[in-house]
């Protein structure tokens, strides 16, 4: 293995260790109110991992179960207590919903000062205009794994694999921003000839939840691969990217588990302290 491993977890700490210190300075603790719809394991390991983390920085976790039969107005009532709730500084609603429930709909019932995933058409909005505002978890991950090791975006060619709103295209967005200063290609399920694509990248991000699909070949040599798929095989995890021959033509490489996804969560909390910060007098 050539490629320089770029741990998550090492980056979270760090990220866990200032939330921490954010919310004992606010004298009351912020809450995070987390809805899970239906009894999809996966879902039910997140949430549970994020209540978890929330527990590990001071952040109080108000924790709801729906059953996958609930009707949409029933989960909009439970966004609208939510809302209403000046316990709560954030809520998060797992994704995906199950059935017919529509997500689009519910994740644009939160308040917008209260999404604690940055997903409110309002947040992603202020994120095109580029002005501040909550940001999506995981792109801010990618972010934030890529200023902790040092790894230069401005001028550097970046390829994106994916264009889903939860990642690819907020993603895309910060990578080009002023300061980011990437140039940045979206590639996708329609792009042609896509590993003549992805070997023009700098920096490579896989973002697709397709087993295996980044090989050495899609690799320049030196490339930063940064991994945020997540594939179940049996009972493991594994990314998009085949990290054993990718880690041989790789400059810097995310496992799986262990890269980007500590780092979701860091950055959910994150978004949850900042919510609180802004809610008190004085901040």
């Amino acid at each position: 293995m050539s490629a320089v491993l770029l741990s998550g977890r090492v980056v979270a700490a760090a990220v866990k260790a200032d939330v921490s210190r954010r919310v004992a300075a606010l004298g009351r603790p912020p809450g995070l109110a987390t809805v899970l719809v239906g009894d999809d394991p996966a879902s039910g390991v997140y949430v549970g991992n994020k209540r978890r983390t929330a527990g590990q920085v001071g952040i109080r976790s108000f924790h709801y179960e729906l059953p996958a039969s609930v009707a949409q107005g029933e989960v909009e009532a439970l966004i609208d207590r939510l809302n209403a709730d000046p316990e709560v500084d954030g809520i998060l609603v797992q994704l995906p919903l199950p059935g017919d429930l529509d997500s689009n709909a519910i994740t644009a019932r939160l308040r917008p000062d209260k999404d604690a995933d940055g997903l409110h058409p309002h947040n992603l909005g202020l994120l095109l205009l580029d002005r501040p505002g909550p940001r999506p978890c995981t792109p801010s991950a990618v972010m934030r794994i890529l200023e902790h090791y040092g790894i230069a975006t401005a001028g550097q060619r970046a390829v994106v694999l994916g264009r889903s709103f939860l990642v690819g295209r907020p993603l895309a967005l910060m990578l080009s921003a002023k300061g980011a200063d990437a140039t940045v290609t979206i590639a996708h399920s329609k792009t042609a000839d896509l590993a003549s694509v992805t070997r023009e990248a700098d920096i490579l991000v896989a973002a697709v939840g397709v087993l295996g699909l980044i090989g050495r070949q899609h690799v320049k040599p030196g490339a930063t691969v940064i991994d945020v798929g997540i594939n179940r095989v049996g009972d493991r995890v594994v990314g998009d990217v085949a990290f054993a021959e990718v880690a041989e033509v790789a400059g810097a490489l995310t496992p799986v588990p262990g890269g980007v996804g500590p780092m979701t969560v860091a950055m959910l909390m994150a978004n949850a302290v900042a919510a609180a910060e802004r809610r008190r007098p004085g901040n």
